[in-house]
């Protein structure tokens, strides 16, 4: 990706500072603002087991917002209304009912997961309230059997795309001949990536050696861990989440299987260096929307700008996609000069060259960005920016 000339944040508060420059004071839809409030829901996994992203999200959209509302938003300001959806499908129904029919808000945020997102498709039609998942990969969430869910966005890349990005490294950079996949079998994440990853392998000249699976929650891998020692793989394709990535990885570097091990933006969170532990996840890899080590301008004013507002913290791929999504929306809602949901959705159908922190943003006609994705390296319990893909 070519090199941002903008200054950064610096800029993007001046996006903000003019986002709904002549905005209604009243809204037409179901959601939308009273008096000086726009009323914008989080439905994110807040406990349960995906919180860590949920949690990483609302911290970057808290970000944006607060960012956004010290301009205002031609005198108004972002409300946001935060529910905890338990990182459970049913739990982000019942969330989203109650933010568009209780507090009449004129988006959602959220959820993490493709899962969490799936289960206020439904509503979220019926109601004609835009919905934007940061983080969710499945792509089916915005198009599927050749139909579009109309009122449903990302802010992410899709799953193929990390699944090809991971194949085209593999074998590239780290020149494997000899791969295995092991997938998480209860989640359409991880089969989705695995697919994508098979596809794109054997077309580069790999063999898949072997497929192995687990399901969510499971803890001892070792038995699976030893078949795929045997199969003798030059490397290991691991797309899940960080709860069971990190004991795989760890039982993994315990049965003497030291071939490197790469997965998807699943596999980001603190969490996963607890569970596994620095020295295993040496030599491992992951596909990601961004780095706080890339060296981007925009990044860096990003970065600055969540240490200092967190100890120093480095903000992951999840708060940066959070961030980004607060202020997608403030550039929709200022191009539709409405707090109206069905106006904010045509506006953001429409958006093209938008600069913000893990890309440049145009949608295409599914709903989905185009932009690039990160390759990460584990190094001592550190990522380190190893590369940026850019979409062919």
């Amino acid at each position: 990706m070519k090199k941002k000339k903008l200054a950064g944040i610096v800029l993007s508060l001046s996006l903000a500072a003019g986002v709904m420059a002549g905005c209604s004071n009243s809204t037409n839809g179901s959601g939308g603002s009273k008096g000086d409030v726009i009323n914008i829901g989080a439905n994110l996994e807040l406990s349960g087991g995906t919180a860590s992203y949920g949690q990483s999200i609302l911290q970057g959209l808290e970000l944006a917002v607060d960012e956004i509302n010290k301009k205002g938003i031609d005198g108004k300001k972002i409300k946001l209304i935060k529910v905890d959806n338990k990182s459970e499908p049913s739990e982000a129904t019942s969330a989203a009912l109650k933010l568009i029919t209780q507090k009449k808000v004129s988006a959602i945020v959220g959820a993490a997961t493709s899962g969490d997102t799936t289960a206020q498709l439904q509503i979220a039609d019926k109601q004609k309230v835009p919905v934007i998942t940061p983080t969710g990969t499945n792509p089916d969430l915005t198009y599927k059997d050749g139909k579009l869910n109309e009122y449903i966005f990302r802010t992410c890349f899709i799953d193929p795309f990390q699944g090809t990005v991971a194949a085209n490294f593999a074998t590239e950079e780290l020149k494997a001949k000899k791969a295995a996949v092991y997938l998480d079998s209860s989640s359409d994440y991880s089969k989705g990536l695995a697919d994508a990853f098979t596809k794109q392998f054997k077309e580069n000249g790999g063999t898949i050696v072997g497929n192995e699976a687990f399901v969510a929650k499971d803890t001892d891998f070792r038995a699976t861990l030893t078949r795929l020692k045997s199969q003798n793989p030059d490397f290991i394709f691991l797309p899940g989440y960080y709860e069971e990535v990190g004991l795989i990885v760890k039982q993994a570097r315990e049965a003497g299987l030291n071939v490197p091990f790469m997965g998807g933006d699943g596999w980001d969170s603190p969490k996963l260096i607890e569970i596994a532990g620095k020295e295993a996840l040496n030599n491992t890899f992951i596909t990601n929307h961004y780095s706080s080590g890339d060296p981007d301008e925009k990044i860096q004013e990003f970065v600055k700008a969540y240490g200092d507002a967190n100890g120093g913290k480095s903000p992951d791929a999840f708060t940066a996609l959070g961030y980004d999504t607060g202020y997608l929306l403030a550039d929709a809602i200022k191009r539709a000069g409405s707090s109206d949901p069905k106006k904010i959705k045509e506006a953001l159908e429409e958006t093209k060259g938008l600069e913000l922190v893990s890309g440049d943003f145009t949608f295409d006609k599914k709903h989905n960005p185009i932009k690039s994705a990160t390759i990460l390296e584990f190094v001592n319990g550190e990522q380190q920016y190893k590369a940026k893909i850019d979409p062919k």
